[in-house]
């Protein structure tokens, strides 16, 4: 359905650091920067970008939103939090742990990456 995501930065080398150390947890290549300075992450089900705001103006994250990576196991979602905590991100939500909706359970792990863009990490169990 989604061809790609967007992610806002003011300052790419911090954004692509703190992205390297939670993709490189779950097997994804460090990003790529291009020569409009953009960063980027291919795979095969799809891309992640990083890139200062076309308009010029400061980086805001988006109120409501929230990128989910599917993660292969619990000690993987734990692994990509801290990952994430020792880049430059913060914890928001719960810590890491299960969570139930309705019939369904799933460990999660939520992070804000450095500048406010909400993460989770999601295992269904």
């Amino acid at each position: 359905m989604f061809s790609h995501i967007m992610v806002g930065s003011d300052d790419i080398e911090k954004s692509k650091a703190f992205y390297d150390a939670i993709l490189g947890v779950l097997s994804y290549p460090q990003g790529v920067i291009d020569a409009k300075g953009r960063c980027w992450y291919f795979n095969s089900n799809g891309v992640l970008g990083l890139t200062k705001p076309i308009n010029g103006e400061a980086t805001t994250h988006g109120n409501g939103m929230t990128i989910g990576y599917k993660v292969d196991s619990p000690e993987l979602v734990d692994a990509w939090h801290a990952a994430g905590v020792e880049n430059g991100g913060v914890t928001c939500e719960e810590p890491p742990g299960v969570r139930v909706i309705d019939e369904k359970k799933l460990y999660l792990a939520y992070l804000r990456d450095p500048f406010g863009n909400k993460l989770c990490a999601a295992h269904y169990l």
